[in-house]
């Protein structure tokens, strides 16, 4: 999300049924309207509850039909609701996507493809190779946050802009 040309770039690795996943949202959706020509957001999978990794297929196959963002606010909305993590209500999330738009009938076939399974083996691969082990994890132009917070994301995203605009 924002501007492939952004000179900082935000990498959160995210899990959509994570509560402080869906709590940062709002604070990384600020530091992009602070930035909006300086900063881009890439959501990296860290499926680590259970039943996630459908959610994830969901949200690429939003992508797919170019409601990525819709479908991703309509679910961190709609979280409490299908993401019990003792059982996960996946008809709960493919409904929160169809009222943001989604098709649900191509999103569905689009879940099933290899494609989708490969997304998530290389996001797992990535978490194993940067030792990410809880959701959400932030690395800003490649460095990670020196510890976790509100206020450290925010003052590491500042530095990184103030860098690029000297």
């Amino acid at each position: 999300m924002g501007p492939r040309e952004a000179p900082v770039t935000i990498v959160e690795f995210f899990d959509p049924a994570c509560e402080t996943c869906r709590a940062f949202y709002p604070i990384v959706k600020d530091l992009m309207r602070q930035y909006p020509a300086d900063v881009r957001l890439v959501i990296r999978y860290a499926p680590f509850h259970r039943g996630a990794d459908q959610v994830v297929k969901l949200l690429e196959a939003a992508r797919k039909q170019d409601r990525f963002v819709p479908v991703l606010e309509s679910l961190l909305d709609t979280q409490l609701s299908w993401a019990d993590h003792g059982s996960p209500r996946l008809e709960l999330a493919l409904r929160a996507a169809a009222q943001a738009g989604l098709d649900l009938r191509r999103a569905q076939a689009d879940m099933a493809t290899p494609m989708m399974d490969a997304v998530i083996q290389q996001d797992l691969q990535d978490i194993n190779a940067l030792q990410v082990s809880k959701t959400p994890t932030f690395f800003v132009n490649g460095r990670p946050l020196p510890s976790f917070g509100a206020k450290q994301l925010a003052d590491l995203v500042s530095q990184e802009v103030a860098k690029v605009k000297k």
